[in-house]
């Protein structure tokens, strides 16, 4: 498990960084960080360090999209986890005439898409998972909107896991409805969160004691609250 000191400095690199980057940084504190990564498997990775970090259960709120009901939802990481990743990371779409082959995304694909903005953003994804793409075998480059749709959907087909959702009855109206588990945001408010209040502790320490933040850093959770407690800030 990382560190408080690796979590504020990951916390510190990606504060003023996008999704796909914070992506990049909290998958770095499993031991991976890799951009070549498929975007399932490193998910996945980051919602093992939640529950290494946070626990296993993750709660949050989803509006009912036919009566606008918000409503809790509550969800285990062992859903995902427990879920086998793809076995291969290349695979085929054929549509009409058409037959492309394509690779998984990955955190790679997600900086670059992120980088050209949000109207290029799925063009640039596509052109970059695209290994080959043929029309009565002849070559050919420009792909048309039907063939671009099967490949975004055989891509979410095949890596089931870069896209985490829970399906539940609304309370008021008992229609089904989604929400969207996206570990990156989720996981990335908790260490923000977790971030701003250890620093907080390192403040009121250190004028209180005089010590260092490496030195309260370096206290366990049950003596540094105790420390507070003394201090009259727990």
């Amino acid at each position: 498990m990382p560190g408080p000191t690796d979590l504020l400095a990951t916390w510190e690199s990606g504060l003023a960084s996008g999704p796909a980057h914070r992506a990049v940084l909290l998958h770095a504190l499993t031991g991976g960080g890799r951009l070549d990564v498929p975007v399932g498997r490193r998910d996945r990775d980051l919602f093992a360090l939640r529950r290494e970090l946070f626990g296993e259960r993750l709660n949050g709120r989803v509006m009912c999209r036919h009566c606008e009901t918000e409503q809790e939802f509550d969800f285990e990481v062992a859903n995902v986890l427990g879920v086998e990743s793809p076995g291969a990371e290349e695979f085929g779409v054929e549509v009409g005439e058409w037959r492309v082959r394509l690779r998984l995304p990955n955190s790679g694909d997600l900086l670059a898409a992120a980088a050209a903005g949000p109207r290029e953003a799925r063009q640039v994804l596509l052109t970059r998972c695209t290994l080959a793409a043929r029309r009565q075998d002849e070559p050919d480059g420009d792909l048309p909107d039907e063939v671009q749709s099967a490949m975004a959907s055989a891509i979410a087909e095949a890596d089931p896991g870069a896209d985490v959702r829970l399906s539940m009855p609304c309370v008021e109206c008992g229609q089904s409805t989604s929400a969207t588990i996206d570990i990156v945001s989720y996981l990335w408010s908790e260490v923000d969160a977790w971030a701003r209040g250890i620093m907080l502790d390192v403040h009121l320490l250190a004028s209180a004691y005089g010590w260092t933040e490496a030195a309260v850093l370096e206290l366990s959770p049950t003596r540094r609250r105790y420390y507070l407690e003394l201090v009259g800030h727990a």
